[in-house]
């Protein structure tokens, strides 16, 4: 079955990236930040699914 709570997280992920490249933002706005907090909570999911 689909992890919907995984592929919401990975696509927020993906959209904010996506307007962080084309802005041209830099490590310490809060989008950057939002992703690097977006990373940790895929990575703390993914890990709790393998346990």
């Amino acid at each position: 079955m689909a992890d919907l709570y995984l592929k919401n997280l990975e696509s927020e992920r993906k959209a904010l990236w996506a307007s962080c490249r084309l802005k041209g933002l830099a490590r310490n706005s809060p989008e950057r930040q939002r992703i690097a907090a977006l990373d940790e909570a895929i990575a703390a999911h993914k890990a709790k699914k393998v346990s």
